[in-house]
């Protein structure tokens, strides 16, 4: 199966998750426990290190997360801005900036601070917000191969139009990704039991 060509740092508002299967980014508590033990293609961490010059997260996923340490390991080290509707009772953190504006606004102070570099946005619902409203660039996802079976979307916006993509790359713009897995091998049980 053919990869995604390397990231550039070329000043996009980038919607980036590592996802399951069956489309969830997060556990139901924002657990994230389940998304190690995967390989990527060699050099895909340092890749987005470099090209990565402020992110943009909500708070829930600060809350269960609040230190800047966990990003990449702890090996990108930049401006990370939480965007919420209650900035006085967030936990304070180093290189963190609580803010309580309108995402649009949100994205013009993230990518002012990104100097040239690109916004990654770690928010699904953030995302879906910038996604309606035309800011966001491209999305990157990681499919994992693992069926997580609840947790939190990518994207959820129920009764609300399709959105169509055209995926970035060489080919068919509109081609579908055919993926094909098999559950991975482990121990039988007795159905009598």
């Amino acid at each position: 199966m053919s990869d995604t060509e390397p990231q550039s740092a070329a000043g996009k508002v980038l919607w980036h998750f590592t996802m399951s299967l069956d489309g969830y980014v997060a556990g139901p508590h924002h657990e994230m426990d389940w998304a190690t033990g995967f390989t990527t293609r060699p050099g895909l961490i340092d890749e987005y290190v470099e090209t990565t010059g402020a992110i943009l997260g909500g708070r829930s996923g600060w809350d269960q997360y609040p230190h800047t340490g966990y990003v990449y390991g702890g090996a990108w080290n930049g401006p990370l801005f939480v965007l919420t509707h209650h900035p006085e009772d967030a936990t304070p953190g180093d290189g963190v900036t609580f803010l309580s504006c309108d995402p649009g606004e949100a994205v013009r102070l993230g990518l002012e601070a990104a100097d040239g570099k690109n916004l990654e946005v770690f928010s699904p619902t953030i995302g879906r917000q910038l996604l309606e409203l035309g800011l966001i660039d491209e999305i990157d996802l990681h499919i994992a191969p693992v069926l997580l079976g609840e947790g939190i979307r990518l994207y959820d916006n129920p009764g609300h139009e399709p959105v169509r993509l055209d995926r970035v790359g060489d080919g068919d713009p509109r081609a579908a990704l055919n993926v094909r897995y098999r559950p991975a091998a482990r121990p039988k049980t007795d159905p009598a039991d």
